[in-house]
């Protein structure tokens, strides 16, 4: 279509104009997972509000890592008992339009059939034949999550470092859930499948998020640079005081006709004491040839 409407441009360029290089790259922020103080306060925070679906709507979403439109878009026959795999939850298609299943833990179980409970049984609303949502009362639930998030931060009393109230958004409860499992150890394709990414590069970005084999790698190579480095501590000169020089002199090697220079900081020398062990060394304050 392209090149129909550029060839019928009587004034059309020659050359192109526009390469691949000249479109900016969009920007790839890391996932806002919640530190795990701040995580358990809230979630202790959600099991005690009053609202039964933002209460157990925000429990699934932590407990899963679901998006809030698939959760709505849960059927009650989503919950699937396959015995010695024990109990997962069948996604819907959703926003990558992809169908997944997820494991469910005790709790997260425990809070939806709580939510079974209290949800009875009833036909769905018209029209005919629809699907049988598993949270509706005698209508579709919309989403309450933000405003039970407002809740449950003003329960625990969460703060920024500011002062002004912690904001929380509900997806940031999906970035707490993957970033938890993949620093855990959890790998890059189970966690994939886990969120129903398409590609592993939405993956990925969980895996650099506070990862402990990256801080693990760190430290270890912090560990080995102060092995290798004299480094002065903080309020101490470069320069040794006086003392610290006499003493320094002190442990040097005296051998004939001089002693060894080699400073303190560079360690043991391989061949220390050579002198004395050889068979023509003689202990004496002088030299008899001078």
């Amino acid at each position: 279509m392209l090149e129909d409407i550029t060839t019928d441009w009587a004034g059309a360029p020659t050359r192109r104009l526009v390469f691949a290089a000249d479109i900016p790259k969009l920007g790839r922020a890391l996932p806002r997972a919640l530190p795990p103080d701040i995580d358990a306060a809230l979630m202790a925070a959600v099991a005690n509000l009053d609202d039964p679906f933002s209460r157990t709507g925000l429990q699934v979403l932590r407990g899963t890592g679901l998006r809030v439109g698939e959760l709505l878009d849960l059927e009650l026959n989503a919950v699937i008992d396959y015995g010695p795999t024990g109990t997962w939850l069948r996604v819907p298609l959703g926003k990558l339009a992809t169908e997944r299943s997820v494991p469910l833990d005790a709790a997260t179980l425990e809070v939806l059939d709580q939510w079974a409970t209290r949800r009875g049984t009833h036909p769905p609303p018209p029209p005919a034949n629809p699907p049988n949502f598993l949270f509706t009362t005698r209508r579709r639930l919309g989403t309450t999550a933000g405003s039970g998030l407002l809740a449950a931060v003003a329960a625990a009393d969460l703060h920024e470092p500011g002062g002004q109230a912690l904001t929380v958004t509900p997806h940031q409860l999906r970035h707490t859930y993957a970033t938890t499992l993949a620093n855990a150890g959890m790998s890059l394709q189970a966690l994939m499948a886990l969120l129903g990414h398409v590609t592993p590069e939405m993956t990925i970005r969980y895996a650099t998020l506070a990862s402990p084999t990256l801080r693990n790698a760190y430290d270890q190579a912090i560990g080995t640079m102060r092995r290798q480095l004299t480094l002065t501590p903080v309020g101490r000169p470069i320069i040794p005081d006086k003392i610290a020089w006499l003493a320094s002199e002190m442990l040097k090697t005296r051998v004939a006709h001089g002693y060894c220079s080699r400073h303190e900081t560079q360690g043991a020398c391989p061949y220390a004491n050579i002198c004395e062990t050889c068979d023509n060394f003689t202990p004496a304050t002088e030299s008899p040839q001078r």
